[in-house]
């Protein structure tokens, strides 16, 4: 039994791909090739969007740091990408695709008739908004040519194979779409609605910037499986980490449904009860799924503004369908295992959208030229402010830094504590304390404690007996000047904030200003959005706010 997602019908067979990373074709000193999935874009359009695939890699391991972009492909094309590595690579690449030497090649579907025989296009484009237009050679246009081959056709839909001679932006898209054959999906130049662009660059040759040897690298394209699912397949490492969002609201044409893997569990989400529509989607995750990590059961949460006045039973995800979890279970994220429970309360015991920050102490890589500890991790002092059930100080600890967690709960630092037990980590080597932040930051202050990095993740909204109520949108400038006290010169300051209706530019100005104002000087900064299975849209932006900063 399959299910329908995004207009397409699939199995959650797919499902067991669907967590497994297909990301890299080919990587050598000089070249990075990877397979861009549909819906990242090459590189991020505006600061404050979410990262393009460049600027995901880039910032993601130090080997990367140099990446350049050599070409592009449109946000909705998947495909071959290859980014240069070093200045010689750079260099004849740019040549070879300047004299367009480099051959590539393209997949594309129609659900328009095709004869034949398909002359070569050849026309002069010139962008009108958002789109190009295909004019006869005038002055300004630039010249544009596409030889396109006819492969199948079938059950009404036709496959092409598409050849660009030159390499200008839409230029498959205009070419075959004013030769009568738009490709499906393409909205913008008349083609039938679909779930994605179904355009894909399956091929493309070069010669080795290096040895001069002629290379071909290639990507199967994938037409049939639902496009939110290949996207996470690609981007995601099924054996490092199977926790992950499967469905983000809007940015998955879903607005108010979302779905998390967590392990063999799925958790749905939204604020009202479960609609038939997606009852039968959960229904087909169970029904469907014959991945390695059988999914066992899904359970539901009722998302609310007032958690607080909810008592526990009613806070709990309630089991929908499958079997129950045991109490409690884990999950692996990044290689780091982490006990989760549906019996707990509204939060289930990690935030997914922190995975990739909570990498970035696993691996003390910031971003590129931006190390977390500039001196290692073995042997650093971090410090975990709202520490909830460790996951940031678990990661800061296998780096092999010394970790003191605070928080306002107990029963969270206990669960904390099994955290580093699960990834066989003393709890004994490090210090976990029970209490306000804002209080335990002044008694450390007061001891002479200085840290290398800081954690400062606090809930949008929280209150304690001795500093009252703290809300994020307002007072976040005053944690950031609590906090530099006991931040060492050159240390490393982790900001980061869920507060929906705080802008990023103003977030970032309170930060500014609270580091200023204590006389201190930002050396590095490094915005972070939320990782990319946390789809953003128009609908629905990027809520998660994350800035790391190098303070001197």
């Amino acid at each position: 039994m399959g299910f329908t997602l995004g207009h397409l019908e699939l199995s959650l067979r797919d499902l067991k791909t669907a967590i497994k990373s297909n990301l890299f074709i080919y990587e050598d000193d000089h070249l990075l090739v990877v397979h861009k999935p549909a819906g990242m874009n090459t590189h991020s359009p505006a600061p404050f969007a979410g990262e393009g695939i460049y600027e995901w890699l880039r910032h993601r391991e130090p080997r990367w740091a140099s990446l350049a972009i050599l070409h592009r492909l449109d946000k909705e094309t998947s495909g071959v990408l290859v980014f240069g590595k070093t200045p010689e690579a750079n260099r004849s690449l740019t040549a070879q695709f300047t004299q367009h030497s480099i051959e590539k090649k393209y997949l594309l579907m129609t659900d328009r008739p095709v004869s034949k025989s398909q002359e070569p296009v050849v026309s002069h484009l010139v962008r009108l908004g958002d789109k190009y237009l295909s004019r006869a050679a005038i002055a300004g246009g630039e010249r544009a040519e596409t030889r396109f081959r006819l492969l199948s056709q079938q059950q009404g839909r036709t496959l092409l194979e598409a050849e660009p001679i030159t390499g200008r932006t839409h230029q498959i898209r205009v070419h075959a779409a004013e030769n009568g054959f738009p490709i499906m999906g393409d909205r913008l130049y008349g083609g039938t609605a679909a779930a994605r662009l179904y355009l894909h660059s399956c091929e493309l040759t070069c010669k080795h910037p290096i040895s001069g040897e002629t290379i071909t690298f290639r990507a199967e394209p994938d037409f049939q499986t639902d496009p939110t699912l290949l996207f996470r397949q690609l981007l995601i490492d099924a054996a490092a980490t199977n926790a992950c969002s499967l469905v983000h609201g809007a940015g998955d044409a879903h607005p108010g449904f979302y779905v998390e893997r967590l392990g063999n569990f799925l958790l749905a989400q939204s604020a009202n009860p479960l609609t038939e529509s997606q009852s039968h989607l959960l229904r087909s995750f169970l029904e469907d799924d014959a991945s390695e990590e059988k999914c066992g059961g899904v359970y539901h949460k009722s998302l609310t503004r007032h958690v607080r006045h909810t008592s526990l039973e009613e806070s709990c995800p309630r089991l929908v369908l499958g079997k129950a979890a045991p109490q409690p279970f884990t999950i692996r994220e990044n290689g780091v295992t982490f006990e989760m429970s549906f019996q707990e309360g509204y939060s289930v015991g990690l935030f997914l959208d922190q995975r990739d920050n909570r990498r970035r102490l696993l691996v003390d890589h910031v971003a590129a030229e931006f190390p977390v500890f500039p001196n290692g991790a073995a042997g650093s002092e971090v410090l975990n402010t709202f520490a909830y059930t460790c996951g940031f100080s678990v990661c800061a600890a296998k780096a092999g830094a010394r970790v003191t967690s605070v928080d306002l709960s107990k029963k969270y630092l206990d669960w904390g504590r099994r955290n580093f037990l699960l990834n066989n980590l003393p709890p004994e080597q490090h210090d976990f304390i029970y209490g306000d932040t804002f209080d335990w930051i002044k008694r450390l202050a007061k001891k002479n404690r200085l840290f290398d990095a800081i954690i400062l993740d606090p809930p949008t909204f929280s209150q304690s007996r001795q500093h009252g109520t703290f809300q994020a949108a307002r007072d976040y400038g005053k944690l950031v000047a609590a906090a530099l006290p006991v931040l060492k010169r050159g240390g490393t300051l982790l900001a980061s904030t869920n507060a929906a209706g705080l802008a990023p530019e103003k977030f970032l100005s309170s930060l500014e200003l609270a580091v200023s104002e204590a006389g201190r000087k930002i050396l590095l900064r490094h915005y972070a959005p939320q990782p990319p299975d946390f789809r953003i849209s128009t609908e629905e932006p990027a809520y998660l706010k994350t800035v790391w900063l190098s303070i001197q």
